[in-house]
């Protein structure tokens, strides 16, 4: 019963948002409060939801102020300079653009934080493909691809399998180094058609896509546009210290990255906007990209509390691993692998990983598949290339907000290309042996 209400609460979430007929805010509220009360457990709700809401709270913190510095940052000019760099560097085709995205995502998410690379990456090339008039959507899928294919050592996929299954990181991913290369030169290639198509586009005056938020939607969260007057050219260089320890800090991780970005903002408000009245404007402006942002948090903290505390995601792993037919044992690595990234729309990262991986192994061990193996296949796409687009991760949000796409349009336009750069590497991995067939 509990795995049945769990899968159609999931299912009901994402045909919600998938087709905009509901927006991510209450969808995320009141489909899992309406699946609580489906298996009875209405009067823990509360409790359910307030523990989701304190696990995702500093998350929620640090993106409200990220949002807040970067935006304060763009207003006083300091991504300017940047977007001229680019400019010279890939010129103003499309195709150059397009690369130079995945490019600048995947070195940037070396580091193994989404939401450093989208924070750092998308506000920086915005403006350029607003400059353009290149379709946002391609912004946020190719941050999200080059994003997606990263599963080294240090990165959280990668650090809770090898938890889970009690062997270290580098035996899980020193055999996949030419698969994730694979993996790499389908980003990048990808990442040319894209553009090209794009320069296709605009060469004939197309517009974006006609679906809802495709290109420049205000009603997505959005980082403030550039002024003139609130250009602190002077400050240049103390904006550019300042983001660059505010990054560091936080990739360091020495100190927790709401602290790092509240005390980043107060210092960027006072230095560059002194006067009480400007402090105020600014906040002003950005408060709505924030305040969404947050709430949409929230509501997804909502979400999980309640679908983990219900035992729901539970029973939907047990309920899985145990109706995996015989005929089909032998090849569970293969098959897990191709269901990994569409796993991510279902399974947050704690719970598949530490929650159905174990019982996937046991499973394949007994048909006499190495463990491992299963780990391997299951980071080729769960919450790797399903992270930017599943509902029940922040970056998903943040990727959207910070694109300025509605989140239905960027989850429909993105979802092919990160399932197919997943299967790539699955039969890749399947070719090099790393996989059993």
């Amino acid at each position: 019963m509990l795995a049945i209400v769990g899968a159609l609460a999931i299912l009901s979430l994402l045909a919600a948002i998938l087709s905009n007929r509901v927006s991510p805010l209450p969808a995320l509220i009141l489909v899992p409060v309406v699946a609580a009360l489906v298996v009875g457990l209405g009067a823990a709700v509360p409790g359910y939801i307030v523990g989701g809401i304190g696990k995702i709270s500093p998350v929620a913190g640090m993106f409200v102020f990220a949002i807040l510095f970067f935006g304060i940052m763009t207003d006083a000019g300091l991504l300017s300079p940047l977007v001229g760099l680019v400019l010279r560097l890939v010129g103003e085709d499309p195709r150059h653009i397009a690369v130079g995205t995945a490019a600048l995502a995947l070195l940037i998410h070396l580091d193994g934080s989404g939401a450093v690379c989208f924070l750092v990456t998308i506000p920086a090339l915005r403006p350029l493909y607003d400059r353009l008039g290149m379709d946002r959507r391609v912004l946020a899928c190719t941050a999200s691809m080059a994003a997606g294919v990263n599963f080294l050592p240090w990165t959280g996929p990668t650090l809770r399998a090898a938890a889970a299954l009690k062997v270290s990181p580098a035996q899980l991913f020193t055999p996949m180094i030419g698969v994730q290369l694979v993996g790499l030169a389908f980003v990048f290639a990808a990442a040319w058609w894209l553009g090209a198509r794009e320069a296709r586009r605009l060469a004939t005056g197309g517009s974006p896509g006609a679906a809802p938020g495709a290109g420049h939607s205000p009603r997505a969260p959005v980082m403030a546009e550039e002024s003139t007057d609130l250009r602190r050219p002077r400050l240049m260089w103390f904006n550019v210290v300042l983001t660059l320890a505010v990054v560091a800090t936080m990739v360091a991780g020495l100190v927790e990255p709401v602290v790092v970005f509240m005390i980043g903002t107060a210092i960027a408000l006072v230095v560059n906007y002194p006067d009480v009245r400007q402090q105020r404007e600014r906040i002003d402006a950005h408060a709505p990209a924030a305040l969404l942002m947050a709430g949409v948090l929230f509501a997804a903290g909502a979400f999980t509390g309640i679908m983990n505390g219900s035992g729901m995601i539970q029973a939907m792993a047990q309920t899985a691993a145990d109706h995996v037919p015989a005929a089909l044992g032998g090849q569970l690595p293969l098959i897990v692998g191709m269901l990994a990234m569409p796993l991510s729309l279902l399974f947050d990262p704690d719970s598949f990983y530490f929650g159905v991986l174990p019982v996937l192994a046991g499973v394949a061990q007994r048909f006499g598949d190495a463990p491992i193996a299963v780990a391997q296949a299951a980071l080729l796409g769960q919450m790797t290339t399903g992270f930017p687009v599943s509902p029940l991760t922040p970056a998903t949000f943040l990727v959207a907000g910070l694109s300025g796409v509605e989140l239905g349009a960027h989850q429909r336009f993105a979802i092919p290309w990160l399932f197919a750069a997943s299967l790539t590497m699955v039969a890749a991995a399947a070719l090099m042996g790393v996989l059993p067939i």
